[in-house]
């Protein structure tokens, strides 16, 4: 369980902050100089050089999302320069790809990015550009939400790459995507010209996310636990029957793979921040009648917020880096290993640092959303997001070798299929970075260094 450090305050990770943001302006010119685009989208490293995976292309608006995020925290109109070329140059087969799940992922990162800015005054507001960056926004997100299951209840999910029967938890965290092209007044067109609403989608696919990816210690199954999640939910498609619980990338169905986990985290902390600011009459004008009331939206958001990131804090070794999966074999040779920090070095199971970045700022914003709302209760989750950053922001986790590329270490990304590097001598991976992970540590390092400094809030819409 997570040691909670209750005196720590935005304003002391500054120093860290700091440190981060100036070896990752040598990582990314490291990158931007080394990339053969021709070979692919970087995805993780291996001995410190990034290289591409063939699976689904996922992790290109990370790369170029992180030149954004440096010049947001630095001002150093180099990476600027550097995420906006590569947004313009490489990012538009993502804004069309129909055959993924990760338009939030890709395009809010990179479009939206540099919309956020254009909107804050941080870059000149040229009208022709910010259209540009507004319609790369609304395609995606409309190409997202026809990505669409329809269950018999009205309700329904973006389906994952595996196809219609396959709900990720991973999508939680790429509905911003829908959300950014909802408030841009955007509609995806159906046959005989239906107008379907980006919002309604977006609300469908986290209710039957929070059904089915998502435990609450009802006594669904034997293995119901409050806050677990489920990677995958496989349905039947012939009368849209929930099946099972399945995953891609954790050890079983009926443990919690910590990634997915820590997208549920953020994912639905930054919908709760949204969706408040929705006005109600968009929620009264929906088709589907369980959607129509904003305040038990909300609730239900806050249910799962708090679930899952119960899970986190309670799960999690003691000073936040969670293992991989929750239920991966080699776990009971380490003992007790939820009553100390994590070891990224041990024989046995990996760390995974990435879960660690996602997960940190989801309880910082949830933490944030329950404060504002009056709830006392809420500085426990921002405390405990602290906490993880703290560490996560030191070594052996912030990678300070000026030849490795990667900015956070010791992250994982298909221990299943066995991708990940593993050392000469060494029995696990550890040692390697990844795009999703690093991206997030910037993200999360912008989000705190604006709240230390009294700066702008942070939000993707």
């Amino acid at each position: 369980m997570i040691e909670i450090d209750f005196a720590l305050q935005p304003r002391d990770l500054l120093p860290k902050i700091e440190a981060l943001f100036k070896l990752s302006a040598a990582k990314i010119a490291s990158l931007e100089d080394t990339w053969d685009p021709a070979q692919g989208t970087p995805v993780f490293t291996v001995r410190g050089r990034y290289t591409t995976r063939g699976w689904t292309e996922w992790t290109q608006g990370f790369q170029f999302g992180s030149a954004i995020l440096q010049f947001d925290a630095t001002g150093d109109g180099e990476f600027l320069e550097m995420g906006r070329s590569g947004t313009v140059r490489h990012m538009a087969t993502h804004v069309s790809h129909v055959g993924v799940h990760d338009h939030g992922f890709n395009n809010v990162s990179t479009y939206g990015n540099l919309l956020r800015l254009m909107r804050e005054g941080r870059i000149a507001d040229v009208e022709w550009e910010r259209r540009f960056y507004e319609l790369a926004l609304k395609v995606s997100g409309a190409v997202q939400a026809a990505r669409w299951t329809s269950l018999p209840d009205g309700l329904g999910y973006i389906y994952s790459f595996n196809g219609p029967h396959s709900l990720f938890i991973d999508t939680v965290r790429s509905l911003r995507v829908l959300g950014v092209a909802h408030q841009l007044g955007h509609r995806l067109m159906g046959e005989r010209d239906r107008a379907i609403s980006l919002l309604e989608r977006l609300l469908a696919h986290a209710e039957t996310t929070a059904r089915f990816n998502v435990y609450f210690g009802e006594g669904r199954d034997a293995y119901d636990v409050r806050g677990r999640t489920a990677h995958e939910a496989i349905f039947n498609l012939n009368d849209g029957s929930y099946r099972c619980a399945s995953t891609q990338q954790g050890y079983s169905p009926l443990s919690t793979w910590t990634r997915g986990l820590a997208w549920a985290i953020c994912g639905y902390a930054e919908q709760l921040e949204f969706l408040d600011t929705v006005p109600s009459h968009a929620f009264e004008e929906l088709e589907v009648e369980p959607l129509r009331d904003k305040p038990a939206i909300l609730a239900r958001c806050l249910q799962v917020a708090e679930a899952v990131s119960d899970y986190y804090i309670e799960g999690s070794p003691t000073d936040g880096i969670p293992y991989w999966d929750t239920g991966a074999p080699g776990l009971r040779q380490l003992g007790d290993y939820l009553d100390r920090p994590a070891d990224p070095f041990n024989d046995a199971e990996p760390v995974d640092s990435s879960a660690a970045a996602i997960a940190a700022q989801g309880l910082l914003r949830l933490g944030r959303y329950l404060l504002t709302c009056g709830e006392e209760r809420g500085a426990r989750y921002v405390q405990a997001g602290l906490t993880v950053t703290d560490r996560l922001f030191g070594e052996p986790y912030l990678s300070t070798d000026p030849e490795h590329q990667g900015l956070i270490l010791h992250s994982v990304y298909h221990r299943p299929n066995g991708w990940d590097h593993i050392p000469d001598g060494a029995k696990i991976p550890w040692g390697e970075s990844c795009m999703w992970g690093d991206y997030h540590a910037r993200e999360l390092a912008l989000y705190l260094k604006r709240l230390a400094e009294d700066g702008p809030y942070l939000t993707f819409f």
